[in-house]
């Protein structure tokens, strides 16, 4: 990839959304200031499609930072993002804001924090995204909900509201929300941190579906025992860099780096 000066016009790279992609993301060299401050540096990896990456780290490290640039909630302030091929941005030069929507749509995120409209029902939270962003038909977005829900041992619940449900329920709704755009990849910002720890399995256990299912994910998560044994690759994050990266197996069962050790010996202890 050649350097190139903001002044200058960019060239941004797109693909047919006819062609199935190989890379879905590609990170290079990212970062990321607020005030002054760097939050990730020199930040770059790949993920390919059908594999589930896992992001370990301490709080603070960076990791929502992250997934929140990838996502564009937050603007980079330097290096390069591209989904299936498709540039959101490079050398910290922003593709134009057609491509930009066109991106986001393949692009999912889970909440720590459900982030579920309180006043709409489960169905009407699933469905009014569908309806508005994509202009899916009432009856085809309401067919679609309806499966997903199934899917998420929620049926009998699209008439409830976010209050009468459960955390781990609420977490499905948004789930299903989420699978409903038809992402090529879903992104999930530790999404368990919020449910008490008998509802963190139901969660995983549906990550673990969708990964079986060869669903392409980035899940930032404190679950060790997880993200060993779900993931492809993992990412130990600190300080805003990726201290190491590697199988899973071997970044959490023997890691190399004594940061990591450190932060896995710490994490055994509980």
């Amino acid at each position: 990839m050649t350097t190139t000066n903001n002044s200058k016009s960019i060239d941004f790279k797109s693909t047919d959304s006819g062609v199935a992609c190989v890379d879905v993301i590609r990170v290079e060299n990212l970062s990321k200031s607020f005030g002054g401050k760097e939050i990730i540096r020199d930040i770059s990896f790949t993920v390919k499609k059908g594999e589930v990456l896992g992001i370990i780290g301490p709080s603070g490290s960076g990791k929502s930072t992250l997934l929140r640039c990838i996502t564009q909630l937050e603007k980079v302030s330097g290096g390069s993002i591209s989904i299936c091929g498709e540039d959101l941005v490079r050398d910290g030069v922003y593709a134009e804001k057609s491509v930009l929507r066109k991106i986001g749509l393949r692009v999912g995120l889970v909440f720590q924090n459900f982030n579920l409209f309180p006043h709409f029902s489960v169905l009407r939270n699933i469905t009014e995204a569908q309806r508005t962003v994509l202009g899916r038909s009432k009856d085809e977005a309401e067919a679609e909900a309806m499966r997903l829900l199934e899917k998420m041992n929620l049926s009998g619940k699209e008439n409830a509201y976010p209050c009468e449900l459960s955390g781990g329920q609420q977490q499905r709704v948004g789930i299903a929300r989420a699978l409903a755009m038809k992402p090529d990849v879903l992104f999930f910002d530790e999404p368990t941190s919020a449910l008490d720890p008998e509802l963190t399995g139901e969660i995983l256990a549906v990550i673990r579906e969708l990964a079986a299912e060869k669903m392409t994910m980035v899940v930032v998560t404190h679950e060790m025992a997880f993200a060993r044994d779900t993931s492809d690759c993992v990412i130990f994050m600190d300080g805003g860099v990726i201290v190491e990266q590697g199988n899973p197996k071997d970044v959490i069962g023997s890691p190399k780096e004594e940061r990591t050790k450190m932060f896995l010996r710490r994490f055994n202890e509980k």
